[in-house]
């Protein structure tokens, strides 16, 4: 598979590269006005690459089964962690959020740390109760009860998206595993009153549904970011108008260089440049599944799953909030938007991918 490893490491590249090209081209103007600094988040940045890059190297280095032996305290110490982000005084609230951890001027956000916890730990759980993936009160019953303790702590930041995410995650590990398709299905109708209720019931979550159906109704209000949005991706055509040249940077589009990168790319490098990210991405779900489907050690194999999984759904949320395809939601697109702890922790997860590859080539 080493074919598949060397693919896998080019496609990150190319990806972590166009992102720090485009972090400093989206931030660079307001980095200037707001913090006397054009190269701000660049430099920030590449202090989060270079952590990622070792942390990267140092889990492709060790045995990727190790982790197996340590997923109940991963685990427990993510929720831990995602309980200590909630006191005040330990986390830090930006924009009404409770989510990070802030050392020295940097920022940890501990929901990142979450998303491998629990790939290891259901990767680890099915691996060893696989014979019993079908049974309800053995199988299935007890990874909701853990996904159900860690939503709960998400939802209380509060951040839908991310729960959604790993729930979606989870749920294609335990469908490719062999759970019944009604207990995922049941579970999934019992979840539509909480849907409600997060949604319905919590204004600015309304209104950014309001908004998605139709963001040119309140242009200056919930639907603001769409429209500059499609605005970005619009006045960028075919070729775009120039690396650097974006206007919608300028203060219209909020968030640029983090959950609405992909706008600036396609306003500044046009269609073939966001064709060339899509590309990307779809390489990297295509080649990840090929060295998935190769792996005959079962915790290897859905914690293969689990990585290519989360990381390609978070991409497709991404770029669908940006053509205006999802409701607005604060996901990074991996690899290139501007996010330490989760750069970081995208490139611990493509190091274990790479090592699953690289032990399975040795067995």
């Amino acid at each position: 598979m080493r074919d598949l490893r060397i693919s896998i490491g080019v496609i990150v590249t190319v990806l972590l590269c166009l992102g720090v090209v485009m972090i400093f081209s989206s931030s660079g103007i307001y980095a200037l006005q707001e913090l006397g600094s054009s190269g701000y988040f660049l430099q920030r940045h590449l202090v989060y690459l270079v952590i990622g890059f070792m942390c990267m190297v140092a889990f492709m280095a060790i045995d990727y089964r190790i982790l197996a032996r340590y997923a109940k305290p991963i685990l427990i110490g993510s929720i831990v962690l995602l309980s200590l982000v909630l006191i005040p005084g330990i986390g830090t609230e930006v924009y009404g959020a409770r989510r990070w951890f802030r050392f020295l001027g940097f920022g940890f956000q501990p929901s990142e740390f979450v998303k491998l916890a629990v790939l290891i730990y259901v990767a680890d759980f099915i691996a060893r109760k696989q014979h019993k993936m079908k049974s309800f009160l053995h199988g299935f019953f007890p990874l909701m009860c853990v996904l159900g303790a860690i939503s709960f702590l998400i939802l209380k930041q509060p951040d839908l998206g991310t729960t959604v995410l790993i729930a979606a995650v989870v749920f294609i590990m335990l469908f490719i595993a062999g759970t019944r398709f009604l207990y995922l299905s049941g579970i999934l109708v019992l979840s539509l009153p909480a849907a409600y209720y997060l949604i319905a019931r919590v204004p600015y979550r309304l209104r950014r549904i309001q908004a998605f159906l139709d963001p040119w109704s309140d242009k200056q209000g919930a639907g603001f970011q769409l429209v500059q949005s499609q605005i970005a991706l619009g006045s960028g055509g075919i070729f775009g108008i120039g690396l650097g040249k974006s206007m919608q940077k300028l203060f219209y589009l909020p968030a640029a260089h983090t959950d609405f990168i992909l706008s600036i790319i396609g306003e500044e490098l046009g269609l073939l440049g966001t064709v060339t990210v899509v590309i990307l991405f779809v390489l990297f779900i295509w080649q990840g599944a090929r060295i998935a489907k190769r792996i005959e050690e079962p915790f290897g194999y859905f914690l293969a799953i689990g990585i290519v999984s989360l990381i390609g759904l978070q991409a497709i949320v991404n770029i669908g909030v940006s053509i205006g395809a999802f409701p607005t939601k604060g996901l990074p697109l991996p690899f290139i938007s501007y996010g330490g702890s989760a750069l970081i922790m995208q490139m611990i997860c493509v190091g274990i991918l790479l090592n699953i590859s690289r032990i399975q080539d040795l067995l």
